[in-house]
């Protein structure tokens, strides 16, 4: 069996992390993906995907990566049950197993730019 996904987008927001009850650390990286083709009105449709990156992943995208930095993402898709008001939810998520800055700037280069105005 192969579970195995790329995806290349855009930051959706800056990067926080979090703890786990055990200490890791967690990021939820929201991607925006531009798709190929053109919908019925000549536009491109873009799609949101969640991942989730874990340990140095995490804090290393955080430390360098912000807001519409460009990246890709290799991982697998998961899926887990949550329990809401007695009724199941599942949430499809992408689980980052690695990460590749691909735009040009990174966030300190940015912070530092912003100094300077």
């Amino acid at each position: 069996m192969l579970n195995q996904v790329i995806l290349v987008g855009r930051l959706t927001r800056d990067i926080t992390i979090n703890k786990s009850e055990k200490g890791v650390s967690v990021a939820t990286i929201g991607l925006a993906i531009p798709r190929s083709f053109k919908n019925a009105e000549g536009n491109y449709d873009t799609d949101f995907v969640d991942c989730v990156a874990f340990d140095s992943i995490a804090t290393n995208t955080a430390q360098y990566c912000g807001k519409g930095d460009i990246v890709g993402v290799k991982g697998r898709v998961q899926s887990r049950k949550i329990e809401k008001e007695d009724k199941n939810e599942f949430v499809t998520e992408i689980i980052a197993e690695k990460i590749t800055f691909l735009s040009n700037k990174g966030k300190e280069e940015k912070e530092i730019e912003e100094d300077e105005e």
